[in-house]
């Protein structure tokens, strides 16, 4: 489901507030080169992502999928000196093109692209003892929704953003009967993150050039 306007308004939003961007420009032009998926998030959605990094004041982010670093562009720009940012990517190809795009956008020094299965990597994360982040993306596989949501809870800390990507697939998370199993991993997570207490949360619903769809955001509160 798409509607012209909806994507006119994205032109609107991004002519008056984002403006021209010469690195993400051309990590969409190398991600199509290199024949990624062309399901990035919107322009405007990533610089939502960028505002929020900002708003919490961010020095450590973590991204559960990389695909071809658009989004961790976004989100690194929002880091101060000194910050850094480790994203998880399945696919070692992506990550190729990832970490090009990362370093001809300038913030090679502080994003690290990790390879392999992401929650064996979360996994390894969490025995390291590599947290706490202060925000956390989430836009992988969506069947592994849950397990990605209780992995963000042990790396994160009290005051912890917790943001999930594509939790309306266009009204399907409605449709209890779907066999559709990134469907199926999204209402777990609704569930999985409406019987945490540790976690205070909304969705809300986008509409644009990347359809009709919608992020969760949760904030990670003290221990039970």
């Amino acid at each position: 489901m798409s509607d012209p306007t909806w994507i006119a308004v994205d032109d609107y939003i991004g002519a008056h507030l984002l403006g021209p961007d010469a690195a993400l420009d051309a990590a969409l032009a190398a991600n199509a080169a290199g024949g990624l998926p062309a399901i990035d998030v919107s322009a405007a959605q990533g610089k939502m992502l960028h505002l929020f990094a900002r708003i919490a004041g961010a020095k450590r982010i973590l991204e559960v999928g990389t695909l071809g670093g658009y989004s961790t562009i976004w989100l690194a720009r929002a880091l101060p000196e000194g910050g850094q940012l480790v994203t998880l990517e399945l696919e070692p190809h992506h990550a190729e093109v990832a970490r090009g795009n990362i370093a001809r956008a300038g913030l090679a020094d502080r994003v690290e692209v990790r390879v392999g299965p992401a929650i064996a990597t979360l996994d390894a994360m969490i025995a390291a003892g590599e947290g706490p982040f202060d925000l956390i993306f989430i836009d992988a596989d969506k069947p592994g929704n849950v397990a990605y949501l209780g992995a963000a809870i042990a790396l994160g800390r009290p005051g912890t953003a917790i943001i999930v990507d594509n939790v309306v697939r266009e009204g399907g998370v409605l449709d209890a009967a779907s066999d559709d199993p990134r469907i199926q991993g999204t209402r777990a997570l609704f569930e999985a993150v409406a019987a945490e207490p540790r976690l205070s949360a909304t969705a809300v619903q986008t509409v644009g050039a990347k359809k009709w769809d919608g992020f969760l955001l949760a904030v990670l509160g003290a221990p039970a």
